[in-house]
């Protein structure tokens, strides 16, 4: 596999500034604003995001973090046995904004399974989906409301934002097959 350097930290530290900005003024400010992790990596995200956002509006936004294995529909196919993890400390969603933080957005299925999880949870005015990569190639009509980069790619190529919290430094990498 061949690896290619897509954000290096800094660019990544300026596109998920950026998102938050557009969260912001998306939502007219931050009334009634929860940010929603999508576990693994969209819950660092969420919580950078947060940061990010109190720092320029001086509001502390409510985070969680939502796993969606068992909402999946794909679940026999990722694992034989997978690893679940308890959605914990959930905000309430009930009548709030809901921005839902990922890290790619490819064939929409993992938004799908998060749509789904969320709404065991009470019931959002509205949901956006913040994401650093769009990559392309859906398979569900699903778009994401605030996008780091638009990455257009090919079906056999990976996608990795790594993370500090998760992988010890801050980039997004694309990857591909040799002789691709």
């Amino acid at each position: 596999m061949s690896e290619r350097q897509i954000l290096d930290a800094d660019e990544l530290r300026r596109a998920l500034t950026r998102i938050a900005h557009e969260i912001v003024e998306g939502n007219g400010g931050t009334d009634g604003l929860v940010l929603v992790g999508v576990r693994s990596r969209g819950v660092p995200l969420a919580r950078r995001l947060a940061a990010l956002i109190e720092q320029h509006e001086g509001v502390s936004l409510p985070v969680g973090a939502l796993d969606i294995t068992f909402y999946r529909d794909d679940l026999t196919r990722i694992a034989h046995a997978p690893i679940v993890t308890k959605t914990q400390g959930m905000p309430e969603t009930d009548d709030r904004t809901v921005v839902l933080i990922d890290d790619v957005l490819y064939t929409g299925r993992t938004v799908r399974a998060a749509l789904d999880a969320l709404t065991d949870h009470g019931r959002p005015r509205a949901v956006r989906l913040a994401v650093v990569v769009d990559r392309g190639h859906r398979e569900l009509p699903i778009r994401a409301d605030h996008v780091g980069k638009n990455l257009p790619t090919a079906s056999d190529e990976i996608v990795h934002v790594r993370l500090v919290e998760t992988d010890g430094a801050d980039e997004v990498v694309i990857t591909r097959p040799e002789g691709g």
